[in-house]
């Protein structure tokens, strides 16, 4: 998923502030649902961060464009571990891994299997 980096995104320097990777990250997973025509919430039942470790290697300015990669890691019965990278050009600049628990009525659930195609 590319996103462009605009000034909202960007602290009094014009660098991009270290929350937003995170907010990047959220939108190029919410993407992966929105590309098959489902939504990533679904009434009582969505995906929440359980935890996330981040790394920031260099910083993204007002204007860049990124592209923000995902891949899954690992799958189990109500829980994924995902890697996200985002890069500017060929440039690795932030990559966090996330763990994301499935929650239906607010409580653990399994996963559905047709969501773990999603992440295929």
């Amino acid at each position: 998923m590319q996103i462009r980096v605009y000034y909202e995104d960007t602290d009094c320097g014009n660098v991009v502030y270290y929350a937003n990777y995170l907010k990047f990250c959220e939108r190029a997973r919410s993407e992966l649902f929105f590309q098959k025509g489902l939504s990533p919430h679904n009434g009582d039942e969505f995906f929440v961060v359980k935890s996330v470790e981040a790394e920031y290697l260099k910083s993204a300015v007002f204007g860049d464009l990124l592209e923000v990669k995902t891949k899954l890691i690992e799958k189990k019965a109500a829980s994924i571990v995902m890697k996200q990278e985002v890069y500017r050009d060929n440039e690795l600049l932030f990559y966090g891994t996330f763990k994301l628990a499935f929650l239906k009525n607010y409580k653990p659930s399994k996963i559905p299997k047709e969501l773990f195609e999603i992440f295929n």
